[in-house]
């Protein structure tokens, strides 16, 4: 068996391209999807029944269906549906960002569950408004609670951008599996991408690991 690792070296260029790509995505989608699941969130424990409705049903869709299929959706059905037509990656957005949305929304949820009532008939007691007491008492506590959480998500989204790959997004895998079908340099390609992911997540799997040690509640 003979390795060629100058397909890597004369294409290094491209497949930094799409490792940029990914980065994007994954930065885009997670920026959508934390206030995209605080308002699910939200919506779900509203004591109007027709939004918890919807929101329960849109959170228990995106959370109980494949991401792949999710990407497909938007990109091939929704334009038959709505006319609308979308370019690869912003198809591949909205169907990461309403899947990480949903579990957002859950992981807001407990946050915001966990916080005990005391607090909030506190900040009642002082004269605020239950809106007040939301956002200036119950929330803060609620997003430090939820940021271990948030951070481990955030690694899962980095790692499924490849998905987008089936729809021609550019970013690594399709990068990757397009050069290794050009080059038919299957081991050598495949390393590289793997070196590369590595790279970029291994460092946020520790500061992961920091934040939970960081955040930890103990009651």
């Amino acid at each position: 068996m003979t390795f060629d690792w100058s397909v890597i070296t004369n294409n290094w260029p491209l497949l930094l391209q799409g490792a940029g790509m990914t980065v994007l995505l994954a930065a885009a989608s997670m920026a959508l999807a934390i206030p995209g699941g605080l308002l699910l969130a939200l919506a779900r424990m509203s004591s109007f029944a027709p939004i918890r409705i919807l929101a329960t049903a849109f959170v228990e869709f995106f959370r109980t269906t494949p991401v792949m299929l999710q990407v497909y959706w938007v990109f091939y059905v929704l334009p038959v549906l709505t006319e609308i037509r979308v370019d690869a990656f912003s198809a591949g957005l909205v169907a990461l960002a309403c899947n990480v949305s949903a579990f957002n929304s859950e992981t807001f949820r407990s946050g915001i569950n966990s916080i005990r009532a005391g607090q909030r008939q506190a900040a009642l007691a002082l004269g605020m408004s239950e809106a007040e007491a939301m956002w200036h008492v119950i929330l803060p506590q609620a997003v430090r609670r939820v940021l271990p959480a948030l951070a481990s998500t955030w690694v899962s989204l980095f790692k499924d951008t490849s998905l987008v790959s089936i729809i021609a997004v550019a970013e690594l895998s399709y990068v990757g599996l397009q050069l290794r079908s050009q080059t038919f340099r299957v081991l050598e390609v495949l390393t590289a991408m793997a070196v590369l992911y590595w790279l970029m997540g291994y460092p946020q799997a520790k500061l992961t690991d920091w934040i939970h040690r960081k955040f930890k509640v103990t009651e």
